[in-house]
């Protein structure tokens, strides 16, 4: 493998996404705690309409204004109340951040749908999911870009000793490169969108958002040649999910950085969270059974849990937390 600079630090850890509750001030003050070397922009689904992945990148979106209609995201003929609420709880949340962490200097993460994930959920506003329609994907994937191309701006004003990575979060990705999205009647499937369409699409995005891109997929059958040929600089997925290493290794040795998802998003029926012992372990495992040096281990693997956290409880994310840190730093001293 060539030599790689990394955007992010040597045994560093972060979280996906999503946290419980409905305080943003607080979500960032555990981020920024509990992560000090590679804090997200924690998402809220729980503040409702406009906090949720789809309605928050949808707000991202240039000259493709979103509305909800009978509760779920759909193209709009104009700009109206949904859509400002998802922008002002976009602009709250990067006004919280720059009030708790002006000074930081270092990576910081921010999260959206990416392009695939965003035309299967989707409607057109004459129905039917925007997935149905190629050129309208196309529209959907040039818009996502340069609206993710003005929200990296929009952070690096408010954190100007910072650096940006982006992770576009593609859990529908599989299927819809299987075919498998079904229609609205149910009784269907859409059309499967080919490997070398996506592959364009994904790459436009990530090179117009102009930052390091991470993919994050928590499906099986996560595509990674796909993803690290479309330009992206790392993988985030759970390592539960991973039934075969070959393809893998393969993407790790060609470059691919990778998120492992090493601690369950939510509490087993003990309760309790894994050390960070547990968790540095579990990554290791992994990394010998692929076969690669351990010095490389923790240059180009990030720890993080499996999948957001939203589902969880304030004192079990605080822990899967520091225990993702901690794991890191545990990696790193190896």
């Amino acid at each position: 493998m060539s030599e790689t600079t990394w955007p992010w630090g040597v045994g560093t850890a972060t979280g996906i996404g999503s946290l419980p509750g409905t305080d943003v001030a607080e979500a960032q003050r555990i981020v920024l705690g509990e992560l000090p070397d590679l804090p997200h922009l924690p998402e809220l689904p729980d503040r409702g309409p406009g906090a949720d992945l789809i309605g928050r990148t949808g707000g991202l979106l240039v000259e493709l204004p979103v509305e909800l209609h009978a509760a779920r995201w759909r193209i709009a003929p104009r700009p109206g109340k949904d859509l400002r609420r998802a922008r002002d709880l976009m602009e709250r949340d990067l006004d919280q951040l720059a009030e708790q962490a002006e000074d930081y200097a270092g990576p910081v993460k921010v999260q959206a749908a990416g392009p695939f994930t965003l035309a299967a959920s989707l409607e057109l506003p004459i129905g039917g999911r925007l997935l149905r329609d190629p050129g309208a994907v196309r529209d959907l994937a040039g818009s996502l870009g340069e609206g993710l191309r003005g929200h990296v701006a929009a952070v690096a004003r408010r954190l100007p000793h910072a650096t940006v990575l982006l992770q576009l979060d593609e859990p529908s990705l599989p299927a819809v490169l299987a075919g498998r999205v079904p229609t609205e009647s149910g009784f269907g499937t859409h059309r499967a969108v080919e490997s070398e369409v996506a592959r364009t699409l994904l790459h436009g995005v990530i090179e117009a958002a102009g930052v390091p891109t991470v993919v994050h997929c928590c499906a099986p059958g996560v595509p990674l040649e796909l993803i690290r040929t479309a330009g992206a600089v790392g993988v985030a997925l759970d390592l539960g999910l991973v039934t075969d290493l070959d393809p893998l290794g393969e993407a790790i040795d060609a470059g691919l950085g990778l998120l492992a998802g090493a601690a369950p998003a939510l509490p087993p029926p003990a309760g309790r969270a894994p050390t960070s012992a547990q968790v540095a372990d579990r990554v290791r495992r992994i990394w010998d059974q692929l076969g690669f040096p351990r010095r490389r281990l923790a240059e180009q693997v990030v720890v993080t849990p499996a999948c957001g956290l939203a589902g969880a409880d304030p004192a079990y994310v605080r822990a899967v937390l520091a225990a993702c840190r901690d794991a890191g730093r545990r990696l790193a001293e190896q």
